[in-house]
Formats: structure tokens, sequence, C-alpha cells
């Protein structure tokens, strides 16, 4: 029998109702586990009894960052409800296709989302939609209303670390999201492993910037901290000089603080980076791309760690962490393995290896890891091989058992920590009449890290610009999706079976 899933909100709230639990940096608004156990609560009735939410029922959240992502999350947790945040910085046609896939009973939107919001709605048949607001000024909108109508007596449902809390999408390989599925117990294992090397505790102050519908800003450390009855400082969006100050004011006493390596650089640069007082910070946590050896030298000369780690939203997502006081000589790796997990590298042969610093792929097994991707048979028959879930991810093993990246296994380029799949942009750019061949590339940027260039070939006796390209781009694709670099070319390199030779473009 799989283990019962325990409120760490109402828990909390029993034992210390009046500590401080989220503040909302943009709106002003402080919220104790007291308040987050009832306003969780009423949300969960709410849902419940005016939408006729039941257990395994979808809630999508299309916000900016705001404390209201626990709120559905935990009221998700309540009623047995599977909570599914958006990326609000994803096209429509690419939101449209992520909210068909799963089916929302209920979509939230903030109030700058309307039109988008309808549009989805309408187009993928959403029963329920709900208008909130992140401004200060919040209290007359639907989803306030909802939550002050809504009763305090739940009858909670009976949910089990089995079963699943969060679909998360994440761009794939052949070109459309895929829905990994996040479960109770992987939300609960995820904070177990970084409790000992990050120094998870209840006094931890957590500062979020990272977007809470990414797993890097929503498991590392926001659910942790909950876990623990910590709390979370959570920032609409990240600004240098605005993250700086709450350092500096240290009227938080802020503990803990994970980033992208592209955040570190820009607090590097900013004025106000030298003079900063980062004596309450614990751990500074770096994820989503392997942080630059010179920028931990940097921060190093401050006085402060940047702890480098390896995870997937698929593994919920820490499977690597690197720990105070590493090793010098470690620099660039991203630590040793977590506690609950297996991990082995295997060779072109999907077999384990057995010497140190052999190059292969990162394969990952134990109670962190995804039941699988959801409505998406061919993608799970894809990424498991006999319980193991493969990364995608080229790295090794050193003697001491630290765990390196050195390549993407697949194709994959990081642009300020997000992960882009060229063969989603090369479908884009194929639409275009005049593309005869296209192949999306990752190249070295040195403000996010690498960026896209998408090297074209013209069919015969037609005309394409680079303007046409980047504007189609702009149309059918995320910003951070959208190539910075276009390139003709009179013919694209093969292989002897036709494939493209994407390491000859790089060269």
């Amino acid at each position: 029998m799989s283990t019962k899933v325990y409120d760490w909100v109402s828990h909390h709230a029993n034992q210390t109702p009046d500590q401080l639990a989220m503040v909302d940096l943009y709106s002003e608004r402080h919220f104790t586990y007291g308040d987050m156990e009832l306003r969780t609560t009423k949300l969960a009735n709410g849902l419940a009894q005016n939408m006729k939410v039941t257990k395994g029922d979808r809630i999508a959240l299309l916000a900016n960052n705001t404390t209201d992502y626990l709120e559905i999350e935990f009221a998700c947790l309540k009623l047995g409800a599977v909570f599914v945040p958006l990326n609000w910085r994803l096209s429509l046609p690419e939101l449209t296709y992520i909210t068909s896939d799963c089916n929302p009973t209920v979509l939230i939107y903030e109030d700058i989302f309307r039109d988008a919001a309808e549009k989805i709605s309408e187009t993928s048949s959403i029963p329920e939609i709900i208008e909130l607001s992140c401004s200060s000024s919040c209290v007359s909108t639907p989803y306030e209303a909802l939550i002050s109508q809504s009763d305090t007596t739940l009858i909670a449902s009976d949910v089990t670390h089995d079963d699943l809390w969060v679909i998360m999408y994440t761009s794939g390989t052949t070109g459309r999201p895929k829905g990994a599925m996040i479960t109770h117990g992987m939300t609960f294992w995820n904070s177990i492993n970084l409790l000992t090397p990050h120094h998870l505790s209840r006094d931890m102050v957590n500062l979020c910037v990272l977007p809470l519908f990414h797993t890097g800003g929503l498991n590392c450390y926001c659910n942790p901290a909950v876990h623990l009855g910590g709390l979370n400082l959570i920032m609409r969006s990240f600004e240098a000089g605005e993250v700086l100050k709450l350092f500096q004011q240290g009227k938080y006493k802020i503990s803990h603080f994970l980033a992208v390596p592209t955040v570190f650089l820009f607090m590097s640069q900013h004025p106000l980076f030298n003079e900063t007082d980062f004596s309450t910070l614990k751990i500074l946590g770096v994820g989503g791309a392997p942080v630059p050896k010179e920028l931990q030298k940097l921060y190093m000369k401050r006085g402060l760690e940047l702890l480098n780690g390896y995870g997937m939203t698929e593994t919920s997502p820490s499977i690597a962490v690197s720990h105070l006081g590493q090793p010098e000589t470690k620099l660039g790796s991203s630590g040793l393995p977590v506690l609950h997990a297996d991990v082995v590298i295997a060779d072109k042969n999907k077999k384990p290896v057995t010497d140190p610093n052999q190059v292969g792929e990162i394969w990952v097994k134990g109670p962190l890891v995804t039941p699988g991707y959801y409505n998406n048979s061919q993608a799970n028959g894809d990424a498991f091989i006999d319980g193991w879930f493969r990364s995608g991810d080229a790295g090794y093993l050193d003697s001491d058992g630290y765990l390196y990246i050195v390549d993407r296994w697949k194709d994959m380029y990081i642009s300020g920590g997000e992960n882009v799949y060229p063969a989603e942009i090369e479908n884009i750019i194929y639409k275009i009449p005049q593309v005869a061949e296209v192949a999306v590339i990752g190249i070295p940027d040195n403000q996010w890290g690498e960026v896209g260039e998408a090297v074209i070939v013209i069919k015969p006796e037609m005309q394409l610009s680079q303007e046409e390209v980047l504007d189609h781009c702009s149309k059918n694709l995320a910003k951070f999706k959208q190539p910075q670099k276009i390139r003709f070319i009179k013919e694209m390199p093969h292989n002897a079976t036709g494939k493209i030779l994407k390491r000859a473009l790089r060269d």
C-alpha cells in the first residue's frame, strides 16, 4: 500500500499558526501558516462545491509569480486534484496544445492574461475560468470572492504518494511539449534529498525569483520550505538591483536563493554587487545550466559558494547537488548524487559503464523519478529502460562519485536557464514555403549561455530574408525559443544515412 499524503500546511498551521509562511513582494501581501491553511481550505471547498472539482481533475494556472501559486498547489493537495502551472512565455498555440492535452476542469488566470485565457478556454473547451490579480488591490477579484465565500470545513480526499500532484510541461524533442507527471511522493523525496546538503530547516527564508511554472522555482526551494514550515518570499520577476537590495536590507534575513547562471551573472555586473551584505545567506544554488568556473570564482571573492546542481523536471528535480565546502578541484561538477537516488552512466549500447570518467548517458532510478509523461505512451517508451529513466544528457562520474555534465546527449540547448529543443523550432521554420532544409543549433552567448542559430537552405529559385524568418518565429514561438541568428547556406552537410551533421554546422 502506498504511503498516505499528509497535509504540510495543515500541520504547520496547527503547530505554528503565527509563523510567516509566504510574502508576495509585488503586492506586499503577507500570510502566516494559519492564513495559508484557511485560504487553501476555502479555495479547495470553493473549487469542489462551485466547480465540481474532484480527485484527479486538472487545475491550470496562467500567471506571473505570486503567492497564489502555492495556495492553488496546496488546495490541489487537499482535493487530490492535479496542478498544471502554465508557462506564460509560450505562444497561444503552444498553450492551447497543452490545455487540450491535459483537459483542465478549471483555468485560473492573472487579469493581464485575460484575452489569452478566454481564447485558450474556448479552444480547449475548459468548463470554468477564474480571474485573479497579483496587485495589492486584488480583494474584489473572482478568485478572492471564491475564497471568501466558501466553507472552512473540508472533507479531504484520500491521497497517496503515488497520486499525481503536478503536471509540468516541458519542451519535447519531437517538437511537442510533454507533460511530466509529478507525484506527491516525488515532491516529498526531493525535499528530503535537499535537506542535508542544502541545510534546509524551519528557520529557512527562501527568496524565489525563478518562474513558479518551472520545477526549479516550485521545487527548489519553495516546496521544501513549506514542508519544513519555513518562509517563502515570492518575487514577481527577477531584477538584479531589487534582489541585491533585499539582501542588503536584511529585513527578512534571506538564507536560501536558487537561480540560473544568467541571474548570478547579471547580479555580479550590477553596481550594488560589491557593496551588498550577503551575511545572512547560507545557500546559493545554481540550476538550469552548468555554472561557469569563472563566475564561481568571482563569487568566491565575496565569500560565497555557488552550489551547482543537476536535475530535471522528470526527477522532481534534484539528481545531484554540490555542498558547502566542496573541494575547489570539483569546480565545474554538479556535485554528488542525492541520497535517495540511483545514478549510473550508460554507454551507447545502453549498458552501465564501470570505469570512472567514462562519458555516457545519465540514467536515474528511485522515488524521485516520474511515472511517465501524461497521455504520451510513445515518449514513455523512449524514456525508460528496465526501470531506469534516460536523462538524454551526457556526463560522467569521477573516481570520487562527482557528476559532470559534458554535453547534451540529444540536441537540446539551454538559453537563460530554459531548455530549448531544436526540433520544435525546426518544425515551425519548415512551415515557411521557401525553406528546403533547416537545422537549429545552440551557439555560445555571453549573456544567455546559449542562443539558437537557424541554418537554412533555401529552395532553388526562391528568396528568403533573415527578417522574414525572424518575423515568422516571433509569431509562433515563445521569445526564448526564437533563434537569435539566421545563417543561409547552399548545401546542408549530411552523413551516409542522410542525417544532418549538426556537429559540422557548429564547427
